[in-house]
């Protein structure tokens, strides 16, 4: 048998962007490559970038030259660029980094394996297309290995919101949902190999639409099937828009007790004024009165956020009216950062805010949302929690897992398998994670 080949992927960004990484290891699994962590292992190194952070394109480039001694001493090694990053500079990262052998766009990774056959056979391949196939039908069959716990599933990609900071309608394209056929046996697939709870995924996830046995159906419906998957304990999902949150959706967290009462619900900011200069389609009170809904149905629930800082003409009361709501909705957990231009989008045309201004008031936004993740996190100090329990710990003896509400919670115990489900009572906090025992 000939020798495995190596595959060293790094991951930049989202959590689709990590599910997109295992379904890119999938795919070259089927031509014989292996999974390394070590660059200087590999025969092939695969970044899969996020074009969402502030210069993301020329840290990519800064990466892609820390490569330039491993391709020197490895003439063999092949070096692709995947992802978002991929998708809006194409050629252009073969042009300016000519070590690059491949570039992929994140709609046609599927085709990967017979892109590393022309890179193998001496030809550079790029393919940023938006094709009419699904990818996911096409990705070759990997070998069925065991999974961890928990799991990301994607069930919908693209936006077609078109929010004037943003650049994922042009490098993940239009809304498309998965058919709920094939969710389902993704999902009864991870179950069988050890997965306890499925995330699933989108860029606008509520949105989903998929084909049906009986038409189209919405998330709600798609999650209460997935609930009735033997074995599935959780589920979760990521990332909303307001402005899709229907009333089957909002019903379905008060009484499907398999959905987790955590729920990330980006705002971006308070302010009536910035929020129609993003393209938002949505007023903080329309937010806020969507919040009270959520919570008449799930009182307990734990809220996540996303603010976007310094957008081009947010003046001072624009600012303090984000603040006004986040105090107002109470987090749990939030995003916060600073707005920064992406070309080709509308408001990288505009004026910016001094960048003083803009870092004095993330400052205080975070401050803010930083009081009020503690104050979640102490109020849990005596209560009891539902612990999946992911990973050993640091120290001897210590298991780490998650509640329901999305904590990290450790625990100085042996007795907890991976992938167990387990009562604890939270006896403490630090400051990204509780501390309990077994009930």
């Amino acid at each position: 048998m000939a020798e495995a080949k190596k595959l060293f992927i790094k991951t930049y960004g989202c959590q689709m962007n990590v599910y997109d990484s295992e379904r890119m290891a999938e795919a070259l699994g089927a031509s014989g490559y292996v999974a390394t962590d070590r660059a200087d292992d590999a025969d092939m190194i695969l970044l899969n970038t996020c074009h969402i952070r502030e210069k993301a394109a020329e840290k990519v480039y800064s990466e892609l030259g820390r490569f330039k001694a491993l391709k020197a001493a490895n003439p063999e090694l092949k070096i692709g660029v995947a992802g978002c990053v991929a998708q809006a500079e194409g050629e252009e990262i073969m042009r300016r980094q000519p070590l690059v052998d491949l570039v992929v766009g994140p709609q046609t990774y599927h085709r990967l394996p017979a892109m590393e056959k022309a890179v193998r056979e001496g030809r550079r391949a790029v393919d940023t297309e938006f094709p009419e196939e699904d990818k996911f039908e096409h990705l070759p069959k990997g070998p069925r290995a065991g999974r961890g716990p928990t799991a990301f599933l994607t069930v919908q990609e693209g936006c077609d919101k078109f929010c004037a900071f943003c650049v994922v309608p042009y490098t993940r394209g239009a809304e498309v949902s998965r058919p709920v056929a094939r969710i389902l046996s993704e999902a009864r697939d991870l179950v069988s190999r050890g997965v306890r709870e499925i995330t699933l995924l989108g860029q606008n996830v509520n949105a989903y639409h998929g084909a049906g046995e009986d038409g189209d159906w919405g998330l709600a419906r798609l999650i209460r099937t997935l609930a009735q998957v033997e074995g599935l304990e959780r589920i979760r999902f990521t990332t909303s828009h307001p402005n899709d949150m229907e009333d089957d959706l909002i019903a379905a967290h008060g009484d499907e007790p398999k959905l987790m009462p955590y729920l990330h619900l980006p705002v971006q900011s308070g302010s009536d004024r910035i929020l129609k200069a993003m393209n938002r389609k949505h007023t903080a009170e329309s937010y806020i009165r969507l919040i009270a809904r959520l919570r008449a149905a799930r009182p307990d629930l734990l809220l996540s956020g996303d603010f976007i800082v310094g957008f081009p003409g947010e003046s001072d009361q624009d600012f303090e009216d984000t603040l006004a709501l986040v105090r107002e909705v109470g987090y749990g957990q939030a995003y916060s950062f600073k707005y920064s231009a992406r070309p080709g989008t509308p408001a990288a045309e505009r004026a910016t805010v001094p960048d003083e201004v803009a870092a004095e008031r993330l400052q205080r936004l975070q401050a803010l949302l930083t009081e009020q993740q503690y104050a979640a996190q102490d109020a849990m100090i005596g209560r009891d929690v539902s612990v999946l329990f992911e990973k050993t710990g640091r120290e001897a003896g210590q298991m780490v897992g998650k509640s329901e509400y999305l904590h990290a919670v450790h625990v100085t115990d042996p007795r907890p398998q991976i992938g167990q489900i387990a009562r604890v009572r939270i006896t403490g906090r630090t400051s990204n994670s509780l501390a309990g025992v077994l009930v």
